[in-house]
């Protein structure tokens, strides 16, 4: 049975991959930046399997070589730390694009350094649908790429960060011959795991209790929690797999999945005006073709996703 590292054991997608790793038998190393947090990590340790067969272990993504020795003797990595959608202040290169880009080569030259057998990168959509020919070129897939000058024009940090990144992890990956499968989800949603909501979560629930004053003026495709990990598995255990993989479900505007929870939930204050950010509101389609042909069972759908997310929120007392 191999053994695995995660990388941000905390993150929404890292911590589902800890439990479904551990649920499947695995021994799991996952790295976080301070494994004394309780607060943060706490519920880690409480993951079934997490007693016998989970590490918790330091390391920083801005430090090169603090990744050494959580990925030595490790069999594969998922790479999953990455700030996700911080709030948009002065120091964007320091919480942001530094720990994405810098991060990702960092774990990637530990990971060749551990001489690990292959590496799934968490990418992003992002890296893929932000270029002034979407329409055209619609629907998206695996060969697209996101154009880091339309990301600056319009403020797209988080895209700009993600795109560059996965750059850089391909020109690793080619230099010293690694075998790196990246997948690419578009807006993960589903139930929550951790204690509080992580940002993605944190954006849907302060949409939903009305706590933002607008919405995101942003067409995206959704994605539920459970096809990501699945993806992920997929991308480390299936020979096949290779290069990039488009992991995605539905595209819509965030007014109409607004529109589709007042209607299922009526009760909650949801925000009622869209922000005026511009750029990122092009209807577009992702093709995922290339994932479906390596045996990936149907995308869950929106209603799926959100009954989920909200349910979830409802149990833990957020709603």
């Amino acid at each position: 049975m191999p053994e695995y590292c995660v990388t941000g054991g905390t993150g929404f997608i890292a911590a589902y991959l800890v439990k479904d790793l551990l649920e499947k038998g695995h021994t799991v190393r996952t790295t976080v930046r301070n494994p004394e947090d309780g607060e943060k990590v706490g519920f880690l340790r409480e993951l079934s399997g997490a007693k016998e067969r989970l590490k918790i272990l330091k390391a920083d993504l801005l430090l090169e070589g603090s990744f050494d020795e959580a990925l030595m003797g490790v069999d594969g990595v998922f790479h999953t730390a990455s700030p996700v959608l911080v709030s948009y202040d002065d120091n964007i290169q320091a919480t942001l694009i530094d720990p994405c880009i810098k991060g990702a080569l960092n774990v990637l030259k530990s990971c060749v350094k551990a001489n690990v057998k292959r590496v799934v990168l968490t990418s992003s959509c992002s890296s893929i649908r932000y270029r002034d020919d979407v329409q055209q070129i619609s629907p998206l897939n695996e060969s697209h790429w996101s154009d880091p000058e339309y990301c600056k024009r319009y403020n797209l940090w988080y895209a700009y960060a993600k795109t560059l990144a996965e750059r850089e992890a391909w020109k690793i990956a080619k230099e010293s011959g690694m075998d790196l499968v990246v997948v690419n989800p578009s807006f993960v949603v589903g139930p929550l795991l951790a204690p509080q909501p992580t940002s993605t979560l944190f954006l849907i629930l302060s949409i939903v209790k009305g706590l933002k004053g607008d919405y995101p003026n942003t067409t995206v495709g959704f994605v539920h929690i459970d096809d990501v990990i699945a993806a992920h598995l997929l991308a480390m255990e299936e020979p096949k797999a290779s290069g990039r993989l488009v992991c995605s479900s539905s595209v819509a505007h965030w007014s109409q999945i607004i529109q589709m929870l007042r209607a299922k939930y009526p009760s909650y204050p949801y925000e009622n005006k869209s922000s005026n950010q511009e750029g990122d509101n092009n209807p577009h389609s992702m093709d995922t073709t290339k994932i479906t042909q390596l045996g990936f069972p149907p995308f869950k759908t929106l209603e799926q996703m959100f009954d989920d997310c909200i349910k979830s929120f409802q149990d833990k007392g957020f709603l």
